[in-house]
């Protein structure tokens, strides 16, 4: 949408001749940046009520520090940035401000503290699956929900999950993370009254199949109410958990 366009829609809106609700379809179909390598979609958190995400692997350093750039001209903050190696970390850090927590590669640039709300549990069945669970809990943290870590409580002792059940039934959302036979979201489904993401990781030996076992372990998990994503995919499920922690209601 052009700036003719808009200022119409805006004097029509000012006239009665068009609802806010109209004027604003039209504000989510406004445009993007072409910058050569990469097309920025300014206006998504118009549309999907967070900002565009930027997936790390596969891009250049001077890529991503571009994009970051020309973001936070336009005023973003918040800017998520996934699977970011620290010699890119550095990179995008001399043209943002950037939190970066190389155990997940998430970086955060033009980070701003916003009160967090609601309630997100992200579990993990051992150590291991650390790296995931950290992407899954800084990107549901990053788009305004309190996270709960509770690490290392796997299927092997079961007394050690067993020990949270305030957090986790207080919880608007879980988490589950776990490799090896991917058991631990299946036990959580049983626990709970909301809905439980399960999240296969690569975490295990050979019959392992670089986690298809937990990915399929956790789709035919007996439990009801459990959604799953793919194998190591911490940030959908921090993105999706987000989501369902704000469709409950945001009192604090």
């Amino acid at each position: 949408m052009d700036r003719e366009k808009l200022l119409e829609a805006l004097q029509a809106v000012q006239s009665g001749e068009m609802t806010p609700e109209a004027a604003l379809g039209l504000f989510a179909q406004a445009p993007y940046e072409d910058i050569g390598y990469a097309k920025i979609d300014h206006h998504r958190g118009l549309r999907n009520g967070s900002g565009e995400v930027i997936y790390g692997a596969g891009k250049t350093a001077e890529q991503i520090a571009g994009i970051v750039e020309i973001m936070v001209a336009a005023g973003s903050e918040n800017i998520l940035i996934t699977r970011m190696d620290a010699d890119k970390a550095e990179a995008v850090g001399k043209v943002a401000p950037l939190f970066y927590e190389p155990l997940s590669r998430v970086g955060v640039a033009n980070r701003v503290e916003k009160p967090l709300r609601g309630s997100v549990v992200v579990a993990s069945g051992g150590t291991s699956d650390l790296p995931v669970c950290e992407e899954a809990a800084l990107t549901a943290e990053t788009l305004g929900s309190r996270v709960t870590r509770l690490y290392d409580v796997g299927v092997a002792g079961l007394h050690r999950l067993l020990s949270h059940m305030e957090e986790l039934q207080s919880a608007r959302c879980v988490v589950a993370v776990a490799g090896m036979e991917g058991a631990l979201a299946s036990v959580i489904g049983g626990l709970v009254d909301c809905p439980v993401i399960a999240v296969p990781t690569s975490v295990g030996y050979g019959a392992n199949f670089g986690g298809l076992s937990a990915l399929l372990s956790m789709l035919n998990a007996c439990a009801s109410g459990i959604s799953v994503v793919n194998i190591d995919n911490g940030f959908g499920a921090g993105f999706l958990a987000n989501r369902i922690n704000q469709m409950r209601g945001l009192d604090a």
